[in-house]
């Protein structure tokens, strides 16, 4: 009986880790990319962003704001700009890539850690993106509002 009372337990604390919220949009502050003037901030509020950063890995997109790698996710007001920086890729090729509808100007195809690719989005919509040499392995979404 203490064996199924353990097991009971160990489940109601299982069903509760993954029963919250799993909406994956992001709710903290964007940090803008250097050089790149104001955002929002840390403040208070709910005011959308007007800047987002987005980081470029081996096989990984990860955004700033919600912290996650692969896939990322970041919301932009409309008129917000995006900025994704190629961090400790080497000779690895990654791109950014638009895909379906609505969609924005793909990157090329680059290498090199260091290397930035900036999109503003000018209309809201859900916006998906991948690697054009990972697929699948790389995605990432932004919400314009």
């Amino acid at each position: 009986m203490r064996i199924q009372a353990l097991l009971a337990v160990g489940l109601m604390v299982a069903f509760a880790a993954c029963s919250g919220d799993n909406n994956t949009s992001p709710t903290g502050p964007t940090t803008p990319p250097a050089g790149g003037g104001g955002g929002t901030g840390g403040g208070g509020g709910g005011a959308t962003p007007t800047t987002a950063a987005v980081t470029v890995g081996n096989i990984f997109f990860k955004s700033v704001r919600n912290g996650s790698a692969n896939a990322a996710v970041d919301t932009v007001a409309a008129g917000g700009t995006v900025t994704w920086t190629w961090v400790t890729t080497g000779s690895v090729p990654h791109s950014v890539q638009s895909l379906g509808s609505p969609s924005f100007t793909s990157s090329a195809i680059q290498t090199g850690s260091g290397t930035t690719y900036q999109v503003t989005f000018t209309a809201p919509g859900t916006y998906q993106y991948d690697c054009a040499v990972h697929g699948t392995m790389m995605t990432g979404r932004i919400v314009v509002r």
